[in-house]
């Protein structure tokens, strides 16, 4: 077991250790010095200010990796985050922004807002596939190109409180909608505060999601059937199982999922939606995760590990260093564990058909030994 454990987190080392390799050459192509490069990366991201950036940045990673991987255990794509969390985002940030209420029910009807629109947004690809039997890949890809336009709708039309303004936002959230930071957990730890940035208090649900997501997947019938639909749909359906009320409840749950990658944002530094609200988390949440092999404690180092690239990024750049170096690391990483990964499971997979082979081989019965 130990060996196991050890030959899988050996995938994403070497994936790791060969992304950075590949940036080296990179660097060495454009006459910078990699060891001087790597050095101020992790010397810049050592200072309080740059771990609270870093979980920050790292929160909608993690939050879209579940979303994400939710789908995965069933075999599922849903590559349509990026469209579920802004339009949940946006639609959130007008309830919110709209009402005044006690603190912790504001927040809370902000939350349920959003992961419901994100649920609605991913459910109408659910339920195309199960009806229809249209690709989800095709579905959500679509959903997106469509939220985009919508959000544009809206927000020009009806949401904004100001149409002519350069930069629309929703009505800003109230205090009472608002989550205090938590720099005071570096005060608590013995290390000084950061300066210019505030550590979101998101990141305490963010935690919590990911402990549902795991009692979810490995701890309920629920996730058991998801993760038997996933490895023989036709097992699972001969033992009872709807594979068409799993695909809708599946995407119904990692849409509401996708709903929440937004709201670290805005509820603890936009404070509503805007046009230049963040982009991209969806589908880098993809590429986490896959880092992460769908494992909740495994994701959130994936999610650590890519807010660590973008936030070390700064300093390349203002050392007149291409801080494309960065984009390198996270393209070829990605694609470097899924080809680790596979490598192990083989390994793992061969070393097992070996060892049973050879624990039976001596058996009373077997080919070449007398019976007694």
């Amino acid at each position: 077991m130990i060996k196991k454990i050890g030959l899988a987190l050996l995938a994403p080392a070497v994936a790791l250790a060969f992304a950075v390799g590949v940036a080296a050459l990179a660097l060495l192509a454009v006459g910078v010095n990699p060891a001087e490069a790597f050095g101020l990366m992790w010397d810049f991201s050592r200072t309080s200010t740059s771990v609270a950036s870093m979980f920050n940045r790292a929160i909608p990673l993690y939050v879209s990796a579940v979303a994400v991987a939710i789908g995965f255990q069933m075999k599922l794509f849903n590559i349509g985050v990026e469209g579920q969390f802004a339009v949940a985002a946006l639609f959130a940030g007008w309830v919110g922004g709209s009402i005044a209420l006690w603190a912790p029910l504001h927040i809370i009807v902000i939350i349920l807002a959003a992961a419901g629109v994100g649920a609605i947004w991913a459910g109408i690809a659910g339920i195309l596939k199960v009806t229809r039997g249209v690709n989800e890949v095709v579905a959500t890809i679509m959903l997106n190109f469509i939220g985009f336009s919508v959000i544009g709708f809206f927000l020009g039309n009806f949401f904004s409180v100001d149409s002519g303004a350069l930069n629309q936002s929703t009505p800003p959230l109230q205090p009472s909608g608002q989550l205090p930071g938590m720099n005071w957990v570096f005060t608590f730890l013995g290390f000084s505060e950061p300066r210019g940035t505030e550590l979101q208090g998101f990141l305490l649900i963010a935690v919590l999601i990911g402990i549902g997501y795991h009692l979810l997947v490995w701890k309920t019938r629920f996730g058991f059937e998801l993760r038997a639909s996933g490895m023989n749909p036709g097992a699972a359906r001969m033992s009872g199982v709807n594979p068409k009320k799993m695909i809708l409840y599946t995407m119904l749950i990692s849409g509401g999922i996708a709903g929440m990658v937004g709201l670290s944002t805005m509820l603890g530094k936009l404070h509503a939606y805007t046009q230049d609200f963040p982009r991209m988390l969806g589908f880098t949440g993809i590429a986490v995760a896959l880092l992460g092999r769908n494992n909740a404690v495994g994701m959130a180092f994936g999610a650590l590990l890519f807010g660590f690239m973008d936030r070390s990024a700064l300093v390349l750049d203002l050392n007149d260093i291409p801080k494309e170096v960065v984009q390198i690391i996270q393209g070829v990483v990605v694609l470097a564990v899924v080809i680790a990964y596979e490598v192990v499971a083989r390994f793992i997979k061969n070393r097992e058909i070996k060892s049973a082979s050879e624990a039976t081989k001596n058996l009373p019965g077997q080919p070449g030994e007398a019976l007694a």
